[in-house]
């Protein structure tokens, strides 16, 4: 939730709760996806309000840094 904040990725907050368990349970198996298999793991998911980027890129900063933002500055 924090990355999705963070970058920009929640907009009405609709589809945010679907997105982000889909993205849990990506990580869980993979916990290095490459940008087309996270794109592919919240396929199931329709969000109205952006493109997707900011949304994966929420996804593949989580992915490279699974410690958190906490405490990391960028």
């Amino acid at each position: 939730q924090e990355s999705f904040i963070e970058h920009g990725a929640i907009q009405c907050g609709f589809c945010s709760s679907g997105i982000i368990l889909a993205a849990k349970s990506l990580l869980d198996e993979n916990p290095h996806p490459s940008r087309d298999e996270i794109r592919e793991g919240i396929s199931g998911n329709i969000c109205r309000c952006t493109g997707y980027t900011k949304i994966v890129d929420a996804i593949e900063d989580v992915a490279r840094h699974p410690e958190g933002i906490v405490g990391r500055t960028r």
